[in-house]
């Protein structure tokens, strides 16, 4: 089946300051193997990117992608306006165009973008694999960054009623 390789919201914003994701040197370096891999393996590699005001404003600094994440200039990049990838965007015209039929989900944040979008892609029937160690979230004050994370893994690997199922595996085990 061919896959394609989602990346999303990596973005400079979210790898530094106060609000800072947890981990993100150990999450871009996750997302930097899977991307070399994909690459080697002919494996569409797609970037999106969250637009917003503030710290997230198009064209930014902090809009850019985050210092450390390999990206180049033969990959794909799409922008987005909300938590959804698939949302008033060309992302679902982009994979059919690629035949690709199945995902691989990466990025930020866990419970926000990556969730939406993996619950989206789920619907469009793209069985999904979420790459563990390869998303984050940011510390929120009710719960621990693990235990979120521990969370939505479970809550999206048990999800069914699509016919197409979340696949929970670790980034370093992924292969294309």
């Amino acid at each position: 089946m061919t896959s394609a390789l989602l990346i999303i919201d990596v973005q400079q914003a979210l790898c530094s300051g106060a609000d800072a994701v947890a981990n993100a040197e150990q999450t871009i370096a996750s997302i930097n193997l899977l991307s070399q891999r994909a690459r080697t393996a002919g494996v569409p590699v797609i970037f999106v990117q969250h637009a917003d005001h503030g710290a997230l404003t198009h064209d930014s600094p902090g809009w850019q992608l985050a210092a450390g994440l390999h990206h180049q200039v033969d990959d794909l990049y799409l922008g987005k306006r909300g938590s959804d990838a698939f949302h008033q965007t060309q992302l679902e015209a982009l994979l059919q165009s690629r035949g690709v039929r199945q995902l691989v989900i990466c990025g930020m944040q866990t419970e926000f973008c990556v969730e939406s979008t993996v619950r989206r892609a789920l619907a469009l029937g793209f069985p999904v694999t979420l790459a563990a160690g390869a998303h984050t979230t940011a510390p929120n004050g009710v719960l621990s960054v693990a235990d979120v994370i521990a969370h939505h893994q479970t809550t999206l690997a048990n999800l069914g009623a699509y016919g197409v199922r979340t696949t929970i595996t670790a980034a370093s085990d992924i292969r294309f």
